[in-house]
């Protein structure tokens, strides 16, 4: 069923969809759980972070067909800003700053130079 779908595609789907359950497993009981005991938020977000494991590693093991482990690295890390920014603004209302510009660009300049041969 996947065979079409080009490998840098597959990986690039599954680490979006893997940071999405990572950010909330990691940040998520920052703004739902501050009133619950640790221990509680610690395994609310054990739950969560397996079902980001489910695909990581599928991602990761699929990627690394196509990909460097480096470039695999530089994509994972391009994708978690990706997600991470828009879910500190819209998720948790955390105010814009012209930091996440720099470190966009940032990324951008590592993606260069991991890709570039």
């Amino acid at each position: 069923m996947f065979a079409a779908v080009p490998v840098w595609v597959q990986t690039t789907v599954l680490l979006v969809c893997s940071n999405v359950f990572m950010t909330f497993a990691w940040y998520g009981h920052l703004k739902n759980l501050q009133s619950r005991p640790w221990i509680i938020a610690a395994l609310v977000s054990w739950g969560i972070a397996l079902f980001e494991y489910l695909l990581q590693v599928p991602a990761n093991r699929i990627g690394v067909t196509h990909f460097t482990l480096p470039q695999l690295k530089i994509l994972q890390e391009v994708i978690t800003l990706s997600v991470f920014v828009p879910f500190s603004l819209f998720y948790m209302q955390q105010p814009i700053k012209l930091d996440y510009l720099w470190a966009t660009l940032c990324m951008l300049g590592a993606v260069y130079f991991i890709f570039r041969s």
